[in-house]
């Protein structure tokens, strides 16, 4: 009989192995069922910790976070377009480190209250800046919406980085819609260079903003 102790069964450790396999499997193959197997315990042993399988992408969600802020500090400095392109450059990449992060990320519940300081940090230099509280939410979940929505529709035709899902081929699909020449042009903006789009996208947002509020500064 093993002798070797293992780990204590909590939330982070489920939540660590759900995101490990969440990688292998995408969100659609991952269940509770499946995290137990990868734990060694059975699926009822979950249930003490999450009630479902949303309570447990809540905390995956919130793992994300707490995996992508650590060690990263925020500079006084910052104007809000700065804080804006550095948030969602941020939020993109971390996303992009997870097979489906887009998904497990959004519509999700922070377990706890980590992203406060954060909130409130940025809503403060918003708010120096001239924007009203109401102005400053609506300009930052703008650009946060623009980013999740990015990342959405990346990881459909790359899951992760060095992937590309099959259909996706730009120049079939140019032949296939050869009778439509302007939709077939398009493919290669809108199936490539997804670092350049996603700058240029953001920084349209920015400039919106500052448009909309006249807040350049």
């Amino acid at each position: 009989m093993s002798t070797e102790k293992r780990a204590p069964l909590d939330r982070k450790r489920v939540a660590d192995t759900a995101l490990k396999l969440l990688n292998e499997v995408g969100l659609d193959g991952l269940s509770l069922r499946a995290i137990a197997r990868e734990l060694d315990v059975k699926a009822p042993a979950l249930y003490w910790h999450f009630k479902d399988k949303q309570a447990l992408l809540d905390e995956m969600a919130t793992e994300m976070y707490r995996r992508m802020v650590a060690g990263a500090a925020l500079d006084p400095g910052d104007t809000w377009q700065q804080r804006m392109l550095k948030a969602n450059r941020g939020l993109r990449a971390a996303l992009l480190g997870y097979r489906d992060g887009a998904k497990v990320y959004s519509g999700s519940r922070f377990t706890g209250t980590e992203h406060a300081r954060e909130m409130e940090e940025n809503l403060r230099l918003f708010t120096a800046a001239g924007f009203g509280l109401a102005e400053a939410v609506r300009a930052a979940s703008t650009a946060y919406s623009y980013t999740i929505g990015f990342v959405t529709e990346e990881q459909g035709v790359r899951p992760m980085p060095d992937e590309r899902r099959e259909g996706y081929d730009v120049e079939e699909r140019a032949r296939l819609l050869a009778d439509f020449p302007l939709s077939a042009a398009v493919g290669k903006e809108i199936f490539q260079g997804y670092d350049e789009r996603f700058e240029e996208g953001l920084a349209l947002i920015v400039a919106g903003v500052e448009a909309r509020y006249r807040r350049s500064g």
